[in-house]
């Protein structure tokens, strides 16, 4: 085979790592392509090798070694703890598993580049924040918890690998939220509810990045000489409100104090897995500048914001017709959640009674 890239991808069951893989064999200039994830990928992969392992199994440390992987690009991180078994072991994964997967690229001797995904969630959500953020911006609240928290813990672990290792090249891609035919995302399954709940008196600005531009910079990373941060996003934003109207939605205003108690209800329908910290997103919005990934990275995302909403919306056939009934059931349980968390303040208030 024609000497070319060497290239492990972590959580290769997922779909984005499965799509990146699928491109990248389609290149002469990849020579090798080593998946690793606990679960067995069910892409339609020619030449990728599949490897039944954990990033925090000492294995990856040989195996990075005997296939002689000069690219690591960690794709594993998960967003959602209600599908990773709660907030404590999501971070165990998250995190904890970045740190063992980046000491064993530590001594990789055939290492020479690291892409990570990471996501625009570091620079927070508060009404303080500029209009758009750069990429050497700090967030006016960076974030203490959730996922935000996570990425934000395993930019600066890949950041000291980098400093331990002068000769590494590292890649820190900075995602908006994916939306598209294949992916999905908690912003996909918030757009399947019939009725989707909104904070009363904001309408937050979004941005999205659309699959396919998700893969086509993640190839020119990995195949290329790109180190740097950069954030993806497709041009321009929309607020929610226009998205609720795009996908032929029915909007909820909630009272923000009561935001918590409806996102809890909507939890437990397994639908959606909305974290505190996206609940502070949907409030404010956040909208990043692109300028370095068009000049520096030579990059232009094929789908702006609007385009990828439309695309998400056209090929997933969300219609604008909506049962009614099934309305009037999610209005029901909006309604339930708010009265059952008057309830509990109103307990919380009562005077407790006295000794005699």
């Amino acid at each position: 085979m024609a000497e070319g890239r060497r290239v492990l991808i972590t959580g290769i069951a997922g779909q984005l790592p499965g799509l990146l893989a699928h491109a990248l064999e389609d290149r002469d200039d990849v020579a090798a392509i080593v998946g690793v994830d606990v679960r067995e990928p069910t892409h339609d992969l020619a030449r990728t090798r599949f490897v039944r392992a954990a990033v925090r199994n000492p294995m990856v440390a040989k195996l990075l070694a005997d296939e002689r992987i000069d690219t690591v690009v960690h794709l594993s991180t998960a967003a959602g703890p209600g599908s990773m078994g709660g907030r404590a072991r999501m971070k165990e994964l998250n995190v904890i598993g970045a740190m063992q997967l980046f000491a064993a690229c530590q001594n990789a001797p055939h290492l020479q580049r690291l892409v990570l995904k990471s996501t625009t969630a570091v620079y927070g959500a508060h009404h303080t924040d500029p209009a758009l953020f750069r990429e050497d911006d700090r967030p006016q609240v960076a974030p203490d918890h959730g996922f935000a928290k996570d990425a934000t813990e395993i930019e600066q672990y890949a950041r000291d690998l980098a400093r331990r290792r002068g000769e590494l090249d590292l890649t820190l891609l900075r995602f908006a939220n994916f939306l598209g035919p294949r992916l999905d995302s908690s912003f996909h399954a918030l757009f399947t509810l019939p009725v989707v709940p909104s904070q009363l008196g904001f309408d937050p600005r979004l941005q999205f990045c659309h699959e396919q531009d998700a893969v086509d910079v993640l190839v020119r990373t990995v195949t290329g000489d790109h180190p740097g941060t950069y954030n993806v996003a497709g041009d321009g934003v929309l607020y929610l409100s226009q998205c609720i109207r795009l996908a032929g939605r029915v909007a909820a205003p909630v009272p923000w104090p009561l935001a918590d108690a409806v996102a809890n209800a909507v939890q437990r329908t397994r639908r959606v897995d909305i974290t505190h910290d996206q609940l502070s997103f949907l409030r404010h919005g956040r909208a990043v500048d692109t300028t370095r990934l068009r000049t520096q990275l030579g990059f232009t995302p094929a789908y702006t914001t609007r385009d990828a909403f439309e695309d998400y919306v056209a090929r997933r056939r969300i219609h604008g017709l909506i049962d009614r009934d099934e309305i009037a059931h999610w209005q029901r349980e909006l309604v339930g959640a708010l009265q059952r968390h008057s309830q509990r303040r109103r307990l919380a208030r009562r005077p407790q009674g006295g000794g005699g």
